[in-house]
């Protein structure tokens, strides 16, 4: 081969090689930049999982907060109701106590229940209806409570002593045809006023 076809081919080959060198250099720069892109949305995308991650824990701390803040003062009222409850329980107790023991204290409230029943009725025929244990409490008194009632009324009223009922204390007051009845008895007073009874006893108990 002559020199001149020599030097031909060595120019080729040079070029050639030169052209190889710059494709390969391109191929490595883009390999490095989409490495480099890849490397950044690669952090972009932790970083989104991270802070994803905080608030979702954060989230779950507030939830555990908020959760246990609820059942604290869920505890703390069911607490509250059984000492309310139980304040009412030793009361009623109390109460049924002084009725058993047949006290002053429980004869003159029997009395004022009964003349304050006699009255809400409004009528002159009464039947009283009381325990066994209060019949002989009545008799004694009813001539007291029939003078109270016709002062308050302007109406004479006519009592007569019904069959022993099962009750703690107190009396029901009605016509003797049934048509018309107050029930004072303690049990009834302590439902009718057990609302504003819980008000004093929880203002007594936690104030």
């Amino acid at each position: 081969m002559s020199v001149g076809a020599d030097k031909i081919i060595a120019n080729i080959q040079s070029d050639a090689q030169q052209k190889s060198d710059e494709i390969i250099s391109k191929a490595n720069a883009e390999c490095e930049k989409i490495s480099a892109d890849g490397e950044k949305q690669a952090e972009t995308e932790k970083q989104k999982i991270l802070a994803a991650a905080e608030k979702q824990a954060d989230m779950k701390y507030q939830q555990i907060i908020s959760e246990a803040k609820v059942n604290s003062r869920r505890k703390e009222l069911e607490a509250r109701e059984e000492l309310i409850e139980k304040s009412f329980r030793i009361a009623s107790e109390k109460i049924e106590k002084q009725a058993s023991d047949n006290t002053t204290t429980y004869v003159d409230s029997l009395k004022t229940m009964i003349k304050d029943a006699a009255i809400q009725v409004g009528q002159p025929q009464l039947e009283i209806l009381v325990r066994a244990d209060d019949v002989d409490n009545v008799k004694n008194m009813i001539g007291e409570v029939s003078e109270y009632v016709k002062q308050q009324t302007g109406t004479e009223p006519s009592f007569i002593i019904g069959e022993p009922v099962d009750i703690i204390g107190g009396a029901i007051v009605k016509t003797v045809d049934g048509e018309v009845e107050v029930k004072n008895t303690i049990e009834a007073r302590m439902l009718r006023y057990r609302k504003q009874l819980r008000s004093e006893v929880a203002k007594k108990l936690f104030r």
